[in-house]
């Protein structure tokens, strides 16, 4: 039997410091802590208004004045920061802390790679907010695959053709690099959780003519040899109507089947339920019951992962920032492929 779970609990959760304190926080960081059972101890943020606006919100009674007030606590860290202020904001913790970042880890390898080293440097545990992998969907999806209920796997597909309200994300305006390192890392990740380490990849992203963001767009394939196709087609403009906006990850083997409905993106933020469905052949599509969804609950995940890590309570850190490394590699070579020309289409045929 395929169980849908979630990530068990630390013996005895440590308290939680924020830093940064925007929509992601409210939306789903928070929701998640206080359902869960974590005790966020104070935040921060250089908006000190929203900072202030958000405890009164929630009965956090601490509003640090500064990063480094915020790093002198007795806490795990989670920085819910731009990925572009991870680096600064690790070199003010304290040797040895524990710290969860907001995914992306960097806009790009290169920013990753400086990130790694500097968690090397400073002994932190540290983890990557990859929250994907740990939703009670994907969790019992990764149950099925190891069970050996889909036999082996023969397709990965990520589809999704909806509309995605971007202004909710005006930090992304001014960067070079969107869909691919902002939202379909989501799924490559997930992918490497299912099936390991692509060989090499295909990818195209395009922007769009009613969109200033530089790309929102992608089609992509990964490398898994001659036995697995795995791709990713992504438009997130489909602005005509519910009836044919999808977003389905569908996963098929030797033996069996699943779906999974993304939920959450259809009519972002307020979503609808998720769904996982299971089929194995000759038999029926039958759902399988989750108990949850993507907001918020996969966000105590990598919280509680990482927490049991630190106590020596789990033997792995699903996305240790030395994983999550590996999805920055997979989304840089991505964009490699972007740049990459396509193979041009011959005009005539040989010379006979």
């Amino acid at each position: 039997m395929v169980e849908a779970r979630h990530w068990p609990m630390p013996a005895t959760p440590r308290p939680i410091v924020m830093v940064g304190t925007g929509g992601i926080v409210r939306d789903a960081h928070l929701p998640a802590y206080r359902k869960y059972g974590f005790t966020v101890a104070g935040l921060y943020d250089t908006d000190r208004d929203r900072a202030v606006a958000l405890a009164g919100a929630w009965g956090i009674g601490t509003v640090f004045g500064s990063l480094g007030e915020a790093a002198a606590a007795d806490a795990v860290f989670d920085i819910a920061a731009p990925p572009g202020a991870h680096d600064a904001i690790l070199a003010t913790l304290p040797r040895g802390a524990t710290v969860l970042l907001q995914k992306p880890m960097g806009l790009d390898l290169a920013m990753a790679t400086a990130i790694r080293q500097r968690c090397r440097d400073r002994g932190l545990i540290a983890a990557v907010n990859f929250q994907l992998r740990y939703s009670p969907m994907m969790l019992a999806l990764a149950n099925a695959v190891a069970q050996g209920r889909l036999g082996d796997l023969v397709e990965i597909e990520v589809h999704l053709n909806l509309v995605t309200p971007w202004h909710l994300f005006p930090h992304l305006k001014n960067d070079t690099r969107v869909e691919m390192v902002s939202h379909s890392i989501h799924y490559l990740d997930a992918i490497r959780a299912i099936a390991g380490d692509p060989a090499g990849v295909f990818a195209r992203s395009f922007g769009h003519p009613q969109s200033k963001l530089a790309d929102t767009r992608t089609t992509a394939m990964l490398d898994y040899g001659d036995t697995l196709r795995a791709t990713l087609s992504i438009n997130h403009h489909h602005d005509f109507g519910r009836r044919f906006q999808d977003a389905s990850f569908r996963v098929e083997g030797t033996r069996g089947a699943a779906m999974l409905k993304l939920g959450l993106l259809l009519d972002y933020p307020a979503g609808e339920p998720d769904e996982l469905w299971l089929a194995e052949r000759g038999g029926d599509w039958a759902p399988v019951p989750l108990g949850g969804g993507w907001f918020p609950d996969a966000f105590a995940g990598p919280m509680a992962n990482l927490q049991r890590f630190a106590a020596g309570e789990d033997a792995v850190l699903a996305t240790h920032v030395e994983d999550a490394w590996k999805t920055m590699a997979l989304v840089e070579a991505a964009y490699a492929s972007n740049r990459a020309p396509m193979a041009p289409i011959p005009t005539e045929g040989p010379t006979l």
